[in-house]
């Protein structure tokens, strides 16, 4: 449900004190007028538009706002009608595309989205590229919306025949510019593993921006090199999604899956749209939006069986129990998780997509160790995070992640003098990476070890952490 939008009277839009405001683009008096005609406070606007209320408090006190990002987002946050969209400087919006908004026929509303075009999805994506160099601060007030995660899976699922993606431009793409992209996005993924999402992020958005637009926008290519250019695309800004939201840039994060799914549904790639609904859900669960997670797993899943991937499956069933897990559902979770390990007993790994590497025993270990957790039964959740720790050296982020896990789990059943010593790995990783969830599993362990602090281990690595990660987030 779509529960962040203001209710604004339809003959406010049509006041002269409005319009004027919307003719000058001054966001600050718009948003002041709405206050004083809604009686809205500024936490409610910045829900309504996906911004933080700080941000939108700047913006009442002069701020001016000059991305169309961020523009489009108030328009829709407002439910502005077409009059007035236009009147901001914006294209009129397509009501079919809007739940909230569709067109009417014969008294009721058309909750299916209509069919974008190619050329829309990847427009909007080059704006946020654009957008993510150039005005970096601004995206980041973006809040994550668990409702923003409804569209772009209604247009996965309601997609009609795929589109014929081919252009005539002045450069020449082929093959070539294709494996270039994905060896990039290769090179990426592997340092994101080993030193977290900061560490290249803004190489990342450089790339698309700089050396990806070009190719998209000013490309003459055919209708099969085109497909494989959007899915090669769509895998490089599904991972500059995965390293926004590693770094707590949660609202940028979703935007960036948001156009990653839009690329590989124009692409017609539904292992990779299944990808990134699981990446999805693991960020809705991570932020505590427990339906949305489990609602995007099973989507993710439903989108594997489409592919034919049965080691994709097992992932969304995962994703779907750590949801079950997060909202304290034991018994879903177990049938999930069940299900997860009969997938993957199944699956045929010899010919997985590059980007599916990580998926394997440990990872699914650590997976099971999470879910237990959550559900606080701490011996099952103690023998499943000791198993992850069987995995591959290269994803550093990913044993930070499993070591901190491994000793909450055992502060929280009492033993807190080994918890320090894994802890103390754990913390010794983290200071290698740019993660700001890896600084957050220590801080949790830190928690976890807060009432044990008289005891000289738990205190030195209290202090530990205090001193190597001070005000990191």
């Amino acid at each position: 449900m779509l529960l962040d939008q203001l209710r604004i009277p339809d003959d406010l839009w049509s006041r002269e004190d409005i319009r004027a405001a919307l003719a000058a683009r001054d966001v600050g008096a718009l948003f002041r007028l709405l206050a004083r005609h809604t009686g809205a406070s500024q936490t409610r606007i910045g829900a309504a538009v996906g911004l933080e209320q700080g941000y939108v408090s700047r913006i009442i006190a002069g701020r001016k706002v000059t991305s169309i990002e961020v523009l489009e987002r108030i328009a829709d946050g407002c439910g502005m009608p077409d009059e007035s969209r236009m009147t901001l400087g914006l294209a009129p919006g397509q009501r079919s595309c809007r739940p909230d908004m569709a067109d009417r026929r014969d008294g009721r509303q058309s909750d299916v989205p209509a069919n974008r075009s190619w050329r829309e999805d990847v427009r909007a994506a080059v704006q946020l590229w654009e957008g993510d160099v150039n005005r970096r601060e601004v995206l980041r007030q973006i809040v994550f919306s668990s409702a923003a995660y409804t569209l772009p899976a209604l247009r996965w699922f309601t997609a009609t025949s795929p589109q014929t993606v081919a252009q005539e431009g002045r450069q020449t793409v082929g093959q070539p510019d294709i494996d270039t992209i994905r060896e990039m996005t290769a090179t990426y993924r592997r340092l994101d593993n080993q030193y977290g999402g900061g560490h290249a992020r803004d190489n990342v958005t450089r790339y698309l921006h700089q050396e990806v637009t070009p190719l998209l926008t000013q490309g003459r290519y055919d209708p099969q090199i085109g497909r494989k250019l959007l899915t090669a695309v769509a895998e490089l800004t599904q991972l500059a999604g995965w390293q926004a939201y590693d770094m707590a840039e949660h609202g940028l994060a979703q935007r960036y899956l948001t156009h990653a799914l839009d690329l590989a549904r124009t692409a017609d790639d539904p292992g990779l749209g299944a990808e990134i609904l699981a990446a999805m859900s693991h960020q809705a669960t991570y932020l505590g939006h427990t339906a949305t997670g489990v609602d995007l797993a099973r989507a993710a899943r439903h989108t594997a069986h489409r592919a034919g991937i049965t080691v994709l499956a097992a992932e969304a069933l995962v994703m779907e129990a750590h949801a079950h897990a997060a909202a304290r559902d034991s018994v879903a979770c177990a049938t999930a998780l069940h299900q997860a390990e009969q997938a993957l007993d199944r699956a045929d790994r010899s010919g997985d997509p590059q980007w599916l590497g990580y998926f394997d025993e440990a990872y699914l270990s650590a997976k099971f160790g999470h879910c237990f957790t959550a559900l606080g039964q701490h011996r099952q959740a103690e023998r499943f995070a000791t198993r992850s720790l069987r995995m591959d050296e290269r994803y550093v982020r990913g044993k930070a992640f499993n070591l901190a896990l491994l000793a909450t789990i055992q502060a929280r059943h009492g033993e807190p003098d080994r918890a320090s010593v894994i802890g103390g790995q754990a913390l010794a990783l983290t200071t290698q990476l740019k993660s700001a969830r890896a600084v957050r599993y220590v801080r949790d362990l830190q928690t976890n070890l807060l009432p044990y602090r008289r005891r000289p281990t738990a205190r030195h690595l209290i202090n530990r952490i205090d001193a190597a990660l001070k005000q990191r987030r």
